[in-house]
């Protein structure tokens, strides 16, 4: 038998290269921004992408106070929770939570496009976001991103 043997490789925690990436999200649409943050914290986008296993990118988000939506969303979209008790259910419009703290639209976004489990909890802690253009991992050298090659 003359045929090439391939393996195939899977990726792990010692394997993986993880980097520091910066997404300036200034007048960008919500979801797709967040769409492609899920992805860079996913690794998705790495040739030796590997479902279970953490192979995304630490990603730092700015001016996340400045996302758009677009139509009616700022009144429409509702982000609801529930306190545990009877009759708990609170909800808030993109506004009032966009009010009350400008980093929770973007957080809210990208952790709903993550997988619902262990791994999805570790990948949301390799987000950073901050509402406006100044951030605190500048030790670590992060890589600045055109997200607009993205969308």
């Amino acid at each position: 038998m003359n045929t090439l043997s391939y393996k195939t490789i899977s990726a792990n925690a010692n394997t993986v290269n993880k980097e520091w990436i910066v997404v300036d999200v200034k007048d960008l649409p919500l979801g797709r921004v967040a769409a492609i943050i899920a992805n860079f914290l996913r690794g998705k986008y790495k040739t030796n992408y590997t479902p279970h296993t953490d192979c995304g990118d630490n990603v730092v988000v700015i001016n996340a106070g400045k996302v758009t939506l677009s139509g009616n969303k700022w009144e429409q979209k509702e982000y609801i929770r529930h306190t545990g008790y009877p009759g708990g259910q609170r909800s808030l419009n993109a506004t009032q939570m966009h009010n009350k703290d400008q980093r929770r639209l973007v957080e809210h976004a990208v952790k709903g496009m993550l997988p619902k489990n262990k791994l999805g909890a570790d990948l949301f802690r390799n987000l950073r976001v901050y509402a406006e253009d100044t951030h605190q991992q500048d030790a670590q050298n992060p890589k600045s991103i055109n997200i607009n090659e993205y969308l």
